[in-house]
């Protein structure tokens, strides 16, 4: 459990670095945008797939033993 604590801690600290250093987390191409008049959608699809290839193998290496 500690382990899995030091690892998001450190993950936490890498993102905020590179949103620090101007990385456009959150807004790649891919991620869809709609706006219409006084309404808009924002589906991030691009960085929900990273997001999850990147959680997955973080997960896959913790879960080694």
């Amino acid at each position: 459990m500690a382990r899995l604590f030091i690892v998001l801690g450190l993950v936490l600290v890498a993102v905020g670095l590179l949103i620090a250093m101007g990385v456009p987390i959150g807004r790649l191409p891919g991620d869809m945008t709609y706006r219409r008049g006084n309404f808009s959608f924002y589906f991030p699809l691009t960085t929900s797939i990273i997001a999850s290839v990147v959680l997955t193998l973080l997960l896959m290496f913790l879960g080694r033993r």
